[in-house]
């Protein structure tokens, strides 16, 4: 089973009031129903959002609903779930508000009404991927560019910074953030998905922080290798050129002990200098040194 119907199935348990069970449904039948003036007809993948609204407008309005199970299109091992309403329409229609777009204030009148529309939204026309296969994204399909719209800002109301885009013939509604998923889920009162992608959230975060720390120190010692070396080819090339008598006494001790120590970093050789020579000599003075000695070195190379 998908994440995704995990949490659908989870929000398909939780108890509601009639308000909110008609903002909700409101949301469901506005993104899963063909509507027409003699009937309403639901489909869905999913055995639990199917009986969700099959109670929801049971309890609401006292209708009988036709359901009808079959196998999915092009021999698929998926079921769907087909609900037909036929009775009380019209008023189904007027009082979920899906003769329009977008729904009626009432609908959405409060905070609770509209956490419970975008669940209801979440249910029928979303999806998140499961944070342990793959990146952080939670998605709604939608059929207009206006509904588009309207649940991107719905969704900005508690900042969550939705986007969308076109595909194709439908629009969806985007959330790419991991925090902002996070806080979906609990807006809509998802709590087990919740602590399940928090939980990965948390352990894929300290991970990748691990391996930026591990990254950033193999960086710093591939520069503290590289500068050694350029360091000691820099010596050489005094040598070679018989420029080492020219130089001061401080330069020739830090060439002596780069040569017998060509790999370690500017840090452990002035521990070493100092604890060898007994002369207290800091990594920053070993850096000025050292760079002095890189302007010996090439101003000797373009002499030559």
């Amino acid at each position: 089973m998908s994440f995704t119907s995990i949490i659908k199935n989870e929000l398909s348990k939780l108890y509601i009031g009639k308000l909110e069970s008609i903002s909700l449904l409101s949301a469901l039948l506005r993104n899963t129903a063909i509507i027409d003036k003699n009937s309403i007809k639901i489909m869905t993948e999913n055995s639990s959002v199917a009986r969700y609204i099959f109670n929801l407008t049971k309890n609401l309005y006292k209708v009988d609903i036709v359901v009808t199970v079959r196998r999915g299109y092009n021999y698929s091992k998926k079921y769907i779930y087909m609900l037909q309403i036929k009775e009380k329409v019209n008023l189904i229609i007027q009082d979920l508000s899906l003769n329009s777009d977008i729904p009626s204030r009432y609908i959405i009148d409060d905070d609770v009404l509209t956490r419970m529309y975008l669940r209801g939204v979440f249910i029928a026309c979303g999806s998140i991927n499961d944070p342990k296969k793959s990146r952080y994204h939670l998605e709604f399909i939608v059929n207009s560019v206006d509904y588009a719209n309207f649940i991107k800002d719905k969704l900005n109301e508690y900042d969550l910074n939705s986007k969308y885009l076109k595909r194709e013939s439908k629009y969806m509604v985007y959330i790419k953030e991991s925090e902002k998923i996070g806080d979906f889920l609990r807006m809509i009162n998802a709590i087990h998905a919740l602590l399940y992608f928090e939980d990965i959230r948390i352990y894929r975060d300290h991970k990748n922080m691990i391996n930026r720390l591990n990254n950033c120190e193999q960086a710093n010692v591939d520069r503290a290798i590289e500068t050694a070396k350029n360091q000691v080819d820099d010596i050489l090339f005094i040598k070679n050129n018989n420029a080492f008598d020219l130089l001061d006494d401080k330069l020739r001790v830090i060439c002596d002990y780069r040569l017998k120590y060509p790999e370690v970093s500017l840090n452990e050789l002035s521990k070493i200098i100092s604890l060898e020579t007994n002369s207290n000599i800091s990594k920053s003075g070993l850096y000025h040194r050292f760079a002095r000695l890189k302007k010996f070195s090439t101003a000797l190379k373009n002499k030559r």
